[in-house]
């Protein structure tokens, strides 16, 4: 059994973890560029009847 099942973790949660120790630990020049590429942006779109509803604001 692998270190991180042992652990209770599954393998996104590891894998998470570990990029997130190696990011913390570039030099100051590198680190910037790689904590962006950590930013996610996610967009939901309700779905009503096969097409997306679009919500008023």
């Amino acid at each position: 059994m692998s270190a991180w099942r042992q652990a209770g973790l599954n393998y996104i949660n590891y894998s998470n973890i570990a990029a997130n120790i190696l990011r913390r630990s570039l030099k100051p020049q590198l680190k910037t560029e790689a904590m962006r590429r950590d930013e996610s942006h996610v967009r939901i779109t309700p779905w009503a009847n096969g097409k997306p509803a679009h919500e008023k604001d």
